[in-house]
């Protein structure tokens, strides 16, 4: 025969089984947390690490850039002339901007994610230009005008504009000029983009020349760039 269980027996139950659930429940979230906490730590720990990373590769980036500058502004001395102690010099700018393009391309190699790595890939193109590979400078101009960083983007731009101006590449050479007119950056003004497009219309359209001249001397009076404007535009044909 089942024994009777009293209505107070079931209460005590209830009680109990609310109370176990209720642990469990505070066990649980007292676990969850744990892991919350414990994953945040990771992630914290994961951030600190790549920026300590970062940080060390932007330090040995600038070192090696700074060395790569030495090739590329060193001094051209005669062949007796002795160097200064610790100074680096070349004999001809042959030497000098090839030891300058293959520095500055492994510093990009190295530590392209990096700005002193993003910025020798410009000075890799300029060397390369000075040894007359135009092919090889535009490749350098080309990838990074397409990368993420805006301002080294717009600098790399303005240089192929030039660039293709000198390899008679006029029509690529406005495209670009207008890009960076209609969003210059703090390192390619606005002024110094139009006066670089009226110079390339300079022998060509001295009318649309004289224009970008005369709007240069209207939006920065009193400028040093106004100043050159003006004496660029009276030397447009058809000017006395």
């Amino acid at each position: 025969m089942a024994q009777h269980i009293s209505r107070k027996e079931l209460k005590t139950d209830e009680i109990r089984e609310t109370l176990a659930h209720g642990a469990d429940a505070v066990l649980s979230h007292k676990q969850l947390t744990v892991y919350i906490l414990l994953a945040a730590l990771l992630v914290a720990i994961g951030i600190f690490g790549w920026q300590t990373y970062t940080e060390r590769q932007t330090v040995k980036a600038t070192a090696a850039y700074d060395d790569a500058m030495k090739s590329f502004q060193a001094r051209i001395r005669t062949a007796g002339e002795p160097a200064q102690p610790g100074e680096t010099t070349y004999i001809d700018d042959k030497n000098k901007y090839s030891d300058a393009a293959q520095k500055f391309a492994a510093v990009n190699a190295k530590y392209a994610h990096t700005r002193p790595g993003q910025l020798a890939a410009y000075y890799g193109a300029l060397s390369d230009e000075k040894l007359g590979k135009n092919d090889e400078a535009k490749k350098w101009l080309q990838g990074l005008s397409e990368s993420g960083v805006e301002d080294f983007a717009a600098l790399a731009r303005f240089e192929l504009a030039q660039l293709n101006d000198r390899m008679g590449q006029g029509d690529e050479a406005v495209k670009l000029y207008q890009q960076l007119i209609a969003k210059p950056v703090v390192l390619v003004p606005k002024p110094v983009v139009m006066l670089a497009l009226a110079e390339h219309y300079g022998a060509k359209n001295p009318a649309e020349a004289t224009k970008l001249y005369t709007q240069i001397k209207s939006d920065y009076p009193d400028t040093p760039i106004a100043d050159q404007a003006m004496q660029e535009m009276n030397l447009l044909p058809g000017k006395s």
